[in-house]
């Protein structure tokens, strides 16, 4: 590892970033100009993407239908938008002191759409979107898991992602080879809506992954944890507090595949459920 690397990890670490991944600029040579960090920066040689947990107890009150709000404010909004931006603002800028151009980039769905037109005729349309949740596959992250959201050896689905785009020449992370998804399917079975269909394999940077087909437009229907999309009605629906997500946090830990898990397992008792026609059930899961 370079020292440059060194030092800026150890910054981070200081700062409570609780995930940093490094991914050259290569692993993005298969996403279009209109999704491609170096349409932002074209000088971009690494893509930090840096995370921020979602602490379990973020969850209980959506776990035990009691409290909603907790989530909303330390588990989307207020992670996403002030904790995690404050980290990413001073990691960029950690770097700029050392005279290595950085630019923050926030987690924006790359569903939304343009919202202008090309000022120059061979670039894409303001504003570029880059997907996140991609980069942080390639920056070794994680793993998109048969549910769509990103796993980490550490907290599973529990975190949200900013980026840096930045032309210092970090040393790259490795990307993931160990699964973190043992494709159980509770996911699908957790879900009274029928959002999950078959399988299909993404790819991102070479990296095969077997991921549901969800039908994201029952997501947004959800009153099971999941929230609409927050910057864009285009975006996918926040799932991270929804009961399928719910049931893969209590999997994943009772099962000994992330690093993060607790002194005391996750669910205490059988789930709540709300189905289309707005019915709740309680079911073991």
């Amino acid at each position: 590892m370079n020292e440059l690397t060194q030092k800026f990890l150890q910054f981070a670490e200081e700062k409570r970033a609780d995930l940093v991944g490094i991914a050259p600029i290569e692993r993005f040579d298969d996403v279009a100009p209109n999704h491609h960090p170096r349409s932002i920066f074209p000088e971009t040689k690494s893509v930090i993407v840096v995370g921020k947990r979602i602490t379990r107890g973020t969850l209980r009150g959506l776990e035990e239908g009691t409290q909603f709000d907790i989530y909303g404010q330390y588990g989307l909004s207020w992670l996403k938008d002030r904790m995690l931006a404050l980290i990413t603002i001073s990691l960029a800028t950690w770097l700029e002191d050392q005279r290595w151009e950085c630019c923050p980039i926030q987690d924006l769905d790359a569903a939304i759409p343009p919202a202008g037109i090309p000022v120059v005729p061979d670039k894409p349309a303001p504003n570029v979107m880059i997907d996140v949740r991609e980069a942080a596959v390639r920056a070794g992250l994680g793993e998109i898991g048969y549910s769509g959201e990103v796993l980490t050896p550490q907290f599973g689905p529990r975190q949200r992602f900013q980026m840096i785009l930045t032309d210092a020449p970090l040393k790259p992370t490795p990307m993931l080879e160990e699964p973190v998804c043992d494709h159980c399917g509770l996911c699908a079975k957790s879900c009274p809506l029928g959002a999950f269909g078959d399988a299909k394999t993404v790819t991102v940077a070479g990296k095969e992954m077997n991921v549901a087909d969800i039908d994201y437009d029952i997501c947004r229907t959800c009153e099971n944890g999941a929230r609409p999309n927050g910057d864009h009605p285009a975006g996918k629906p926040d799932r991270l507090g929804a009961l399928c997500t719910r049931t893969c946090v209590h999997h994943l830990e009772e099962e000994g595949r992330v690093t993060n898990a607790m002194a005391t397992k996750f669910r205490n008792r059988p789930a709540w459920q709300r189905d289309a026609q707005g019915h709740v059930a309680i079911t073991e899961i």
